[in-house]
């Protein structure tokens, strides 16, 4: 008769390899299997321990521990603390007050790392909400991400009395006339809408000071780069760039090129566990 089989699932720890569920056909001793294993670990960063965050910038940076240290409006600040907030992220303790300074900056970045409130902030930051003028323009590569980044705004932004719209395709084209014309500080949106309504006139661009393009290498793969270089042709001279992208291919160092002035570039990733055995990846 066959033994029975056994089955272990042990909590997970950061030392045993255990967040892995296993079977065994009988008991074994797993400690001289241990030997075999060359594990890196890397663990998820946190809000509170930043040591786990990898990060690289183009020159020295003054990193700000918290965001009071920012120098940021009073009611911009309530709006991120009630927003849940409790203390910046690796990116935003770098990049923040480089972008409320004026500076173009390259943000090569990946999801989780606090990018979308990196820019947010930054764009808050620079808002006279007393003009009902679009001051800030965000592009990304979807009409998800854009309604995203449009309720983080408008999120971190509710003791302001901020006013953003989502501008995207695949919407009512009278809809996105009706906010525009009656005037939003923020607009986020994909690129073919965004040049639509610019087109139209509906969209003035005389007030914009910031362009925010996230997910550059997405949009690129999505075919929108003619749309970019259009919007960027209707933007006052002198308007502030900055640019997030988990890859930084040659086209996105292109347009770098030609839209940024003496840009800081600023590189985080996030660290992840893995795990090799005899030198094939496991997880």
């Amino acid at each position: 008769m066959a033994a029975a089989r056994k089955r272990k699932q042990i909590e997970p720890t950061a030392e045993d390899l255990s967040n892995v569920e296993f079977e065994t056909s009988e008991e074994v001793d797993v400690a001289p299997l241990r030997k075999q294993f060359s594990v890196q670990k890397q663990i998820e960063p946190t809000a509170e321990d930043l040591s786990n965050v990898e990060f690289e910038t183009s020159e020295e940076v003054d990193v700000a521990p918290t965001f009071d240290a920012m120098g940021l409006r009073e009611d911009l600040v309530r709006g991120i603390y009630a927003y849940g907030f409790e203390k910046p992220s690796a990116i935003q303790q770098r990049a923040i007050k480089q972008i409320i300074n004026g500076r173009d900056v390259i943000a090569q970045a990946q999801s989780g790392t606090g990018k979308t409130a990196t820019f947010s902030i930054s764009v808050l930051q620079g808002l006279n909400t007393t003009i009902r003028e679009t001051q800030a323009l965000i592009l990304s590569p979807t009409r998800e991400l854009a309604g995203q980044i449009q309720k983080v705004i408008l999120a971190l932004g509710d003791y302001m009395n901020v006013q953003c719209h989502a501008c995207v395709g695949g919407t009512n084209v009278g809809e996105d006339i009706r906010k525009l014309d009656y005037g939003q500080h923020v607009v986020s949106g994909t690129p073919g809408r965004v040049f639509d309504m610019i087109r139209r006139r509906n969209l003035r661009t005389r007030s914009i000071k910031m362009l925010v393009m996230d997910e550059a290498d997405e949009m690129l793969n999505k075919g929108f780069k003619e749309q970019i270089y259009d919007i960027y042709r209707y933007l006052p001279p002198g308007a502030q760039v900055v640019l997030l992208s988990a890859t930084l291919p040659h086209e996105i160092l292109e347009m770098t090129s030609k839209f940024m002035t003496n840009p800081i570039r600023i590189l985080v990733k996030r660290l992840v566990f893995r795990i090799y055995c005899n030198d094939f990846l496991l997880y």
